[in-house]
């Protein structure tokens, strides 16, 4: 199975990367709908009719440190996001000198799926802007 991988070196805190991605994603990615079903947290995200609802299980919040989603959303053939089913989204956060480090996996591809090169691109996008908002807290500007 394939891995999406991308490490992003962002000028900001750890604090801030982690916020971003658990309580602003909003703010650079996709706007989550919050729902508990048996006691889990499910992100529902609305990326538009081309892809359907995707819906991610959170199965790590390590304060800081690390997040992991499971996407257990089920996609029409057409859609990119038929290929996410069953994959994981890993997000690390370390810190060396003034730099967070994220290195970003998205775990669980079959590598000889058509939309692999798409979605790599795209996370490279999400992510670009992920570190543009998280340097932006830094200033106080806004992206």
């Amino acid at each position: 199975m394939g891995i999406l991988y991308h490490q992003v070196h962002i000028h900001s805190s750890q604090e801030i990367l982690y916020k971003a991605i658990v309580k602003e994603i909003g703010s650079w990615w996709d706007k989550p709908k919050e729902v508990k079903k048996d006691e889990s947290l499910i992100l529902e995200f609305n990326p538009g009719s081309q892809h359907g609802l995707l819906r991610m299980k959170v199965l790590t919040l390590e304060p800081n440190s690390r997040v992991e989603w499971e996407c257990i959303s089920i996609h029409p053939p057409s859609s990119p996001a038929s290929a996410w089913t069953g994959t994981y989204i890993i997000f690390k956060i370390t810190e060396k000198g003034s730099v967070t480090i994220l290195d970003f996996y998205h775990v669980g591809w079959d590598e000889k799926s058509e939309y692999y090169g798409f979605c790599n691109y795209h996370w490279g996008e999400a992510l670009q802007n992920l570190k543009k908002w998280c340097e932006s807290q830094n200033s106080g500007s806004k992206v």
